[in-house]
């Protein structure tokens, strides 16, 4: 990748003895012996969720949707928001359950919220990821050398009409540290005059799954897929569409966006939002999902939800996905 594209930026873990977000290191630490030669099986989810930043009262309405996104029995291990204006974040940053349980980006100053409407924030479970802080504690329920670590974090400037960019975090097998799996996190441009700018902007997130070192990983959040070209580009780039692997192509089955509104535009509804994977190495087992969440809308977006196990055995990876549409608010 472009050095000239990186902008590296950081995760923070609420410190409860200043009350004040603190930046956390990458862990990489030796390979045990051990487990080198153990297949290391790990079971993640992910909630991605646009959260609407020009419809009216955009802090309420995330609020309610975060709370559902945060619901304990339900909680995800990696959760992707597009569409976080600068209040937003405030009032992410400020929720007790957020400041509990997760490392999140942008915490430390609002350098990628100047001169843009929103941006996109990335949150990963403090339980689920090894990191060096002495916030991290070792009785958290999972071994520190079962867990994955957290190796480096960058926006990924992209061709872009709006100023958008791509949210990158690897994460490392404590088994295999010389390779990683990339999460990237994005909200590709907007509306049908931009088809040029997706399509270059798909060719680079394609790429950073295939930089060397890089076993493969999932780009997921909201692709602004509005015309056929648009939903060809996954497959034009080698990568796999989660939604169609695991339930075809169907229709209106799987829109993400624009389900039971009226519009005057003309778009009707439409899969906007999709998980895309790719494995360098390994193979990818799809499995099909449980049940479907609730219908509560509080977003012009439905979230997607997607579990998924990386299974590392010395230099290979193997993912298996499978994902369901999330619908959380307050009301019809």
């Amino acid at each position: 990748m472009d050095a000239s594209r990186l902008c590296r930026c950081t995760f923070s873990a609420f410190k409860s003895s200043n009350r004040l977000w603190a930046p956390v290191l990458s862990s990489r630490c030796a390979p045990n012996p051990v487990t080198q030669q153990l297949v290391l099986t790990s079971r993640f989810s992910l909630i991605t969720q646009n959260f609407d930043a020009f419809s009216s009262r955009p802090v309420a309405r995330a609020n309610l949707l975060l709370g559902g996104i945060l619901e304990e029995s339900k909680r995800a291990d990696i959760i992707f928001l597009q569409e976080v204006t600068s209040d937003v974040r405030t009032s992410i940053l400020a929720n007790l359950k957020v400041r509990e349980a997760f490392l999140v980006t942008d915490a430390e100053d609002q350098t990628s919220f100047e001169g843009v409407p929103f941006a996109n924030m990335t949150l990963l479970s403090s339980k689920r990821f090894a990191f060096d802080s002495e916030l991290q504690k070792e009785e958290d329920g999972v071994e520190r050398g079962e867990k994955f670590m957290l190796g480096p974090v960058s926006r990924v400037k992209l061709p872009s009409k709006y100023g958008r960019c791509a949210l990158s975090v690897d994460i490392i097998p404590p088994s295999t540290p010389t390779i990683t799996f990339r999460l990237v996190n994005v909200h590709l441009d907007s509306l049908g005059d931009t088809l040029t700018y997706r399509t270059e902007q798909m060719e680079i997130l394609a790429d950073l799954l295939r930089e060397p070192g890089c076993g493969g990983g999932l780009i997921a959040g909201d692709f602004n897929a509005i015309s056929p070209e648009d939903h060809a580009l996954l497959e034009k780039n080698g990568l796999m569409d989660v939604w169609v692997a695991l339930h075809g192509n169907k229709g209106l089955d799987g829109a993400t966006w624009g389900v039971g509104v009226e519009r005057h535009d003309g778009l009707g509804p439409g899969r906007l939002d999709k998980v895309a994977i790719f494995c360098a190495l390994g193979l990818i087992v799809v499995h099909k999902p449980g049940e479907d969440s609730d219908y509560i809308p509080c977003s012009d977006h439905y979230g997607l939800r997607l579990s998924f196990t990386v299974r590392v055995l010395s230099s290979t990876f193997g993912l298996a996905p499978s994902t369901t549409i999330l619908r959380i608010g307050s009301g019809p």
